[in-house]
């Protein structure tokens, strides 16, 4: 990243299910203050019932969900997307038309970490059962910061805002006009 100014570029947190993007995102947001959305708010209710009966979702189910997530990105900038992502043309369809490219934060981890995780999970439509699909389908960024998923959130954060060189907010100052 060096040399890569992501200040004002839309940022994607991509990883299998259960690596975090959800947590470390939201969180990331807050101290940069910037938007964040959480992709599986915008699942269909139709792709929510596949995957919860154990289906993964084909390409033709993804398609329209990553076309209400570009249009998020479109209509909001400094969007922080917190997204599974796992194939590069995910991330392609994701960031098409944006005037600045996505930077990515990938949130890695191995499949025992993966599993404890949707096993401690309650009330969320994506089970256990689907984790290898994930794997299988997980292409890792060519250009973009893989942060280890099992370091804890703190460690996680200061390393992104370190290596994207990002401002973080200060106590206490307003968020920007």
């Amino acid at each position: 990243f060096q040399g890569v100014s992501a200040a004002e570029a839309p940022i994607l947190v991509m990883g299998v299910a259960g690596c975090g993007k959800t947590t470390f995102g939201a969180r990331l947001a807050d101290l940069l203050d910037r938007p964040f959305l959480d992709a599986d708010d915008l699942h269909s209710p139709e792709a929510r019932a596949k995957m919860a009966v154990g289906e993964p979702l084909t390409d033709a189910d993804r398609a329209p969900w990553l076309a209400r997530l570009n249009a998020a990105l479109l209509g909001a900038p400094r969007l922080l997307l917190a997204c599974s992502a796992l194939k590069q043309s995910y991330r392609d369809r994701l960031g098409a038309g944006l005037s600045a490219p996505l930077t990515v934060i990938c949130l890695a981890a191995d499949k025992a970490l993966i599993a404890a995780r949707l096993q401690a999970r309650d009330g969320h439509f994506f089970p256990q059962s689907l984790m290898d699909s994930q794997f299988a389908a997980l292409e890792l960024p060519r250009h973009g910061l893989i942060l280890d998923a099992a370091a804890p959130l703190d460690t996680q954060l200061a390393r992104a805002i370190e290596a994207l060189n990002l401002k973080q907010r200060t106590a206490g100052e307003p968020p920007p006009a």
